[in-house]
């Protein structure tokens, strides 16, 4: 019998992988590189609205605000229409916002225009990560989840060349190199939003892939995992909105801050860093940006499965945050590119590694429309980060010349993210008995730290 259910599990769950996985890390690609695409368009536009570093910045504050205020109205949204109606709406939204932006010629346009592209955007990623949650029991949510999130280097591996490419493309048809940026990278967003009403089931239930039986395990697999609550942290909120008030809630929000400080602030200014190496063309600028994202990748196949090996995530976040301080402090301290390029490597993978682990984490207490808040509202704070990281940076750039320096403000950052690693661990674990697996898995990271 033992021997059917394993049978069983792993055809359900290689199916869903190989069915959902690869189209949704390519709608994270997209996305991904329409959220970064503004690192290279900097280059030139930066100088062509006559602004300091500091007040460009400013562009991702408005944009992460505004995604940050939808986030959990939008996973509220996506939870009552159907995840594939309401991701088809974001991808044309901001596919549609990216393209106008092309059209900017003052520095208030393009706030508005970053700002528009946040509130079009919001509820993409947590949106995902509630809809995996649907699909993949908790034991496999932090590999699917890895999975899902390899697209975040792919599309830096890919975009930050081609992105350096159409910059090259400066005065093509009439249009500055920034123009094409904005341009070549928002289309592909709405050619494919029709593409998820056909390949995205709303869920399990509805998709046709998987015969009677096997649709009948994974709710069966789905609903023991709920009954055992995940092993962390007690009682789920008895309504949706009561999610935001809840601790563990709120105590991973302000933690996961340190996650896109790091990342977006990193993303953000590595194009400039890279381009003070020396004599390079945006061209090279691109390709060269792209290795750190190559490591990333790496980290993100080999991390989740050293996590699910002995379920010890909290273990591996702090190790993560560990290589993220080790990487900036040698990025910002070291005179040889080659060094820093290194720095830069073991910061990204840092910052990027952790994050599947971090994230399996919030359905083993929340499920339902209470999980598809919670993680929205999780996202919606940490990702604040990823407006105020670049804009600090840009503060000591400002203040000092130098864009290695900026790196500091990251350093702190990486430092208290792992300094709270433990008041993490408290916080959701707190409460309710673990269950078996987890228990030992708990008891062994105690020995481990």
């Amino acid at each position: 019998m033992r021997e059917g259910t394993c049978a069983m599990e792993r055809q359900v769950l290689a199916r869903a992988a190989v069915r959902l996985l690869p189209f949704l890390g390519l709608l994270y690609v997209i996305a991904y590189i329409d959220r970064s695409n503004v690192g290279f368009a900097k280059l030139e536009l930066q100088a062509e609205l006559g602004v300091g570093a500091t007040a460009f910045t400013l562009g991702q504050v408005f944009f992460f605000t505004a995604y940050a205020l939808l986030e959990v109205p939008s996973n509220l949204m996506l939870h009552r229409v159907g995840a594939h109606r309401w991701i088809a709406r974001i991808l044309l939204t901001w596919g549609l916002v990216t393209i106008a932006t092309t059209l900017v010629q003052s520095t208030w346009q393009f706030y508005a225009a970053r700002f528009a592209l946040g509130a079009a955007e919001a509820g993409f990623f947590p949106g995902v990560l509630y809809y995996l949650s649907r699909w993949f029991p908790g034991s496999h949510r932090g590999r699917a989840i890895g999975a899902f999130m390899l697209a975040a280097p792919v599309s830096f591996i890919v975009g930050n060349p081609v992105m350096g490419v159409l910059m090259d493309l400066d005065g093509a048809w009439g249009l500055d190199g920034w123009q094409w940026v904005f341009l070549a990278t928002g289309i592909p967003a709405v050619l494919v939003a029709p593409l998820v009403l056909k390949l995205l089931p709303a869920g399990p239930e509805n998709a046709t892939w998987l015969s009677t039986d096997e649709k009948q395990w994974l709710a069966a697999a789905l609903d023991a995992d709920r009954a055992e609550g995940g092993g962390e942290g007690g009682d789920q909120p008895h309504h949706t909105l009561a999610v935001l008030r809840d601790r563990r809630v709120l105590t991973a929000a302000v933690f996961f801050l340190a996650f896109p400080l790091s990342t977006y602030g990193l993303s953000f200014w590595l194009p400039t860093i890279i381009d003070g190496f020396g004599e390079l063309t945006t061209t090279q600028v691109g390709f060269v940006s792209a290795i750190p994202y190559v490591c990333v990748a790496a980290g993100l196949v080999v991390v989740p499965r050293l996590v699910a090996r002995r379920d010890t995530p909290y273990l591996w976040t702090a190790a993560m945050l560990a290589l993220t301080v080790a990487g900036f402090a040698v990025t910002a301290l070291v005179g040889s590119p080659v060094i820093q390029m290194l720095g830069l490597c073991a910061a990204a993978v840092g910052g990027y590694a952790a994050q599947p682990a971090f994230w399996a984490l919030i359905p083993r207490f929340l499920t339902g429309a209470a999980a598809a808040a919670g993680i929205a509202a999780v996202n919606a704070v940490g990702n604040l980060g990823g407006g105020f990281g670049p804009l600090g940076i840009a503060a000591v750039v400002d203040s000092t010349g130098s864009a290695l320096t900026g790196l500091l403000f990251l350093l702190a950052v990486a430092v208290l993210g792992l300094l709270a690693v433990p008041l993490l661990r408290r916080a959701l674990i707190s409460g309710t008995p673990s269950r078996p697996a987890t228990a030992a898995a708990t008891a062994h990271e105690r020995q481990s730290a």
